[in-house]
C-alpha cells in the first residue's frame, strides 16, 4: 500500500519581488464568500527558459497542464486562450520589465502568468509569477528549486495555492484531499483517496468487505472508517505519516457515520442497547468514553465544525431524518432543518457557520446549504438523477457530492453558491461517501 503523496525533495520557495508602478491601482481581488462573484479572465503565458537564450526544458509542457488543470476547477477565473491574445502569447521574458502588458489588455486579460523553468542539478526550478495586466502589479511570485518529475504536480499545486490565496484569501482547495469508498466488484469496497483535480488516485484498504464512511482527523494524518465484514462489524483507522491500518472491535453492533473530534477523539453513531446513539471512544478507541447522543430515535451521522463548537447529526426522533445541531459546550441541541420530509448527511463548514446535506425531493435528492445563523437555505445541485452526500472543502466554498447524473455514482465538485459541477474523475466503479482533508504537507 502507498501513502497518498510521498515528498521525496522538499521544495525550496521563495518570494520573487518587483516593483510596483508608480501610481499603483486597487489590487485585483475575488469575494468567493459573497453573495456573487465577478468573474476574471487570465492568461498562462508559454513557458520560458530561465537563462537567456535557452529554452524551456521537457518538464514545461507537463508544468504547464497541471497548472492548467488546477486553474480550470476555479469558477470565476476563465482562461483565455493563445489564440486570443494580440501577438500570442510567448513573451521576451518572464520578469515585468520584459512583458508588454498592452496587447494583453487589449485582448481583455485580467491576469497574466508567466513561467520560467531550468535545470538545476538535482532537478528542475521553477518561477512562477502572477501579474494584473492593467497595473503591471507583482501579484505572485515564487520559485521552486530541486523539482522532480515525481513532484511537479506538487508544485503546480502551491504554486496555484498562492495564486488563489492572494486573489481569494484561501487556497486550501489545492492542499486538501479526498476520501471516498469505491466499489471494487461483488460485495467489495475499498477505501480510495484523491485530489480535487483527480490526480493521486491511490487505493488506501485491502481489507475486502465493505469499508465505507470515512472521516479525517483535523491535522490530517488519521482517517477513520467502517469494515462491514462478513463476520462482524469493526472501525478501521488508516495511520497516514506510518501507511498502517489499524481495526478494532467495537462493543456496538453496526456503525452508522464516524467522525473525529477536533481533539482527535473519534465520535462514532453506534447501535447498542436497543437504540442507535452518538458516543465518543476512549483513546484506544476499544470502549464508550461519554455519551454524546442519547435518544430513542435513530441518530446517526456526526460531523463537526473544526473547532469543534457544533455537531450535526440526522435524527428521527420526530418521525422522518431530519437535521440536529449539538452545542459541544452546553449540550443543548436544536433541530436546524424543517423544510422537507427526509433530510440527512450533513456537512459543517469549517467555520461552523453552513451546513450542506441532502434532501429528498419528488425528482430525487439534491444538495442544499443551510445558513446556520439566518435559517436561509440555498439548492445548489439540480440533477438530474440523485445528488448525496456533500461534503465541505478545508477552505468552507467548495463542495464534493455523490450523484449519478450520468449512470454510476461519481464525484462533482461545486460550490457553496451552485454552478456547474465539475466531475472528479476516480476511475472505473461506482463512488460513495466523500469526505474533505488536508495533505500533510503544505
Amino acid at each position: 500500500m502507498k501513502a497518498t503523496i510521498r515528498v521525496l525533495l522538499l521544495l525550496a520557495l521563495s518570494v520573487l519581488s518587483a516593483p510596483r508602478p508608480a501610481a499603483a491601482a486597487q489590487a485585483l481581488s475575488i469575494d468567493i464568500y459573497g453573495p456573487g462573484q465577478n468573474s476574471v479572465n487570465m492568461c498562462v503565458a508559454n513557458p520560458l527558459g530561465l537563462a537567456p537564450g535557452q529554452a524551456a526544458p521537457p518538464e514545461a509542457a507537463q508544468f504547464v497542464e497541471y497548472v492548467q488543470q488546477d486553474l480550470a476547477i476555479l469558477p470565476f477565473l476563465r482562461l483565455t486562450p493563445e489564440s486570443h491574445i494580440l501577438g500570442g502569447a510567448t513573451l521576451g521574458g518572464v520578469a515585468r520589465e520584459q512583458i508588454d502588458f498592452n496587447r494583453f489588455q487589449l485582448s481583455k486579460v485580467d491576469l497574466l502568468m508567466t513561467l520560467g523553468l531550468a535545470q538545476d542539478g538535482a532537478g528542475t526550478r521553477i518561477e512562477g509569477r502572477v501579474y494584473e495586466v492593467a497595473t503591471g502589479r507583482l501579484m505572485v511570485g515564487k520559485a521552486y528549486s530541486q523539482v522532480t518529475r515525481e513532484n511537479l504536480p506538487m508544485a503546480a499545486d502551491l504554486l496555484c495555492a498562492a495564486f488563489l490565496e492572494a486573489l481569494t484569501g484561501n487556497g486550501d482547495i489545492f492542499r486538501s484531499v479526498l476520501a471516498f469508498t469505491k466499489n471494487l466488484g461483488k460485495n467489495v469496497r475499498e477505501i480510495f483517496t484523491v485530489q480535487p483535480q483527480g490526480r493521486n488516485l491511490t487505493q488506501i484498504t485491502t481489507l475486502g468487505g465493505a469499508s465505507v464512511s470515512p472521516a479525517w482527523s483535523q491535522d490530517g494524518r488519521y482517517l477513520a472508517f467502517a469494515h462491514h465484514g462478513s463476520s462482524m462489524h469493526s472501525l478501521g483507522v488508516w495511520d497516514r505519516s506510518k501507511d498502517r491500518v489499524f481495526r478494532s472491535r467495537l462493543p456496538g453492533e453496526t456503525i452508522s457515520g464516524l467522525a473525529f473530534s477536533p481533539g482527535n477523539r473519534l465520535v462514532v453513531a453506534m447501535s447498542g442497547r436497543g437504540q442507535q446513539d452518538i458516543v465518543e471512544l476512549t483513546p484506544d478507541l476499544l470502549k464508550v468514553s461519554s455519551v454524546l447522543v442519547d435518544s430513542p430515535a435513530i441518530d446517526t451521522s456526526p460531523r463537526f465544525d473544526k473547532e469543534g463548537r457544533i455537531m450535526a447529526f440526522v435524527s428521527d426522533r420526530h418521525g422522518a431524518p431530519q437535521i440536529f445541531v449539538r452545542d459541544m459546550a452546553s449540550g443543548a441541541e436544536r433541530r436546524v432543518t424543517f423544510n422537507g420530509k427526509y433530510n440527512s448527511t450533513p456537512a459543517l463548514s469549517p467555520d461552523g457557520k453552513y451546513l450542506a446535506f441532502a434532501r429528498m425531493l419528488p425528482e430525487g435528492h439534491r444538495i442544499f446549504v443551510l445558513d446556520l445563523a439566518s435559517g436561509a437555505e440555498r439548492q445548489v445541485t439540480s440533477g438530474p438523477g440523485k445528488d448525496e452526500t456533500p461534503t465541505f472543502a478545508p477552505d468552507g466554498y467548495f463542495i464534493v457530492f455523490v450523484s449519478n447524473r450520468s449512470g454510476g455514482e461519481q464525484l462533482y465538485l461545486t460550490t457553496r453558491f451552485g454552478g456547474e459541477p465539475r466531475l472528479i474523475p476516480t476511475g472505473g466503479g461506482s463512488v460513495f461517501f466523500p469526505a474533505f482533508g488536508p495533505l500533510l504537507t503544505k
